[in-house]
């Protein structure tokens, strides 16, 4: 027999209906409080997750990667050239693809002026280029030299493009004076006197001289005042004489 002053305890299950519903309704209220106040990290929580997701599918895999290397207005040069020279891995994700780098590469081809690389989503680089034109032709040793506006030598060919004419320059470059004055002064021709003209040779920038068809020669001097020469050279075209000399345009001698 349990002592005077001991107790027996019985655990009982609670009828529902004991509770008061005032209670009932507290408890309710209370977890709604909670779960809304939670609802915003939740959402935080889930848009991190898939951000995350979405970040290392793009950057990390290659279901987003390489497939396609798009090369756009290359004429002078072959697509696979362009390709070669952009060097972008085949897979890698399109989204770490260094356009930058890509640019720089495919811009040394002497061929290539300028050139755009961009992204086309979901797996293709494309790249377009724009490429040098050629305004004249510089004899070489082996065929001729193309350069364009710049004085940039761009190309070798074997033969002299038709059309073309020909710059008589010891070492055709952006940087050579006499390349520069073989510019100024292919720029400034007519266009009647243009298609005259067979060549245009600068041994020095001082002593130019056009080659025109039928052995004509047209002495230029320097490159100053080339449009005035250019006019008054045109107008003598239909002069009988070998020699036109422009080089002080106010007092020329034909002979």
């Amino acid at each position: 027999m349990a002592g005077a002053g001991s107790r027996n305890w019985r655990l009982v299950r609670a009828d529902p209906d004991a509770v008061p519903p005032s209670a009932r309704r507290f408890m309710a209220r209370a977890r709604q409080r909670k779960l809304r106040a939670a609802l915003p990290w939740l959402i935080a929580a889930g848009v991190l997750l898939v951000a995350g997701l979405l970040v290392w599918v793009v950057y990390g895999t290659s279901v987003l990667g390489v497939r396609t290397v798009e090369v756009v207005g290359a004429e002078l040069l072959s697509q696979e050239q362009v390709r070669a020279a952009a060097a972008i891995p085949a897979d890698q994700p399109l989204a770490r693809v260094d356009l930058g780098a890509a640019r720089g590469r495919v811009r040394e081809l002497p061929a290539v002026d300028r050139v755009v690389v961009s992204r086309s989503w979901p797996s293709t680089v494309v790249i377009e280029v724009v490429e040098r034109t050629a305004i004249a032709a510089v004899p070489a040793r082996q065929g001729f030299i193309l350069i364009d506006d710049d004085g940039v030598p761009f190309r070798a060919v074997a033969e002299q493009p038709a059309g073309l004419p020909l710059a008589r320059l010891a070492k055709p470059g952006p940087l050579d004076e006499n390349t520069e004055s073989a510019l100024t002064v292919l720029e400034s021709l007519s266009d009647e006197l243009r298609k005259q003209v067979v060549a245009v040779a600068v041994p020095s920038p001082v002593k130019i001289r056009l080659e025109l068809r039928k052995g004509r020669v047209v002495i230029w001097g320097d490159d100053t005042k080339s449009g005035e020469k250019s006019k008054v050279a045109t107008e003598l075209l239909s002069q009988k004489g070998d020699e036109i000399d422009v080089s002080a345009p106010t007092v020329v001698t034909i002979r």
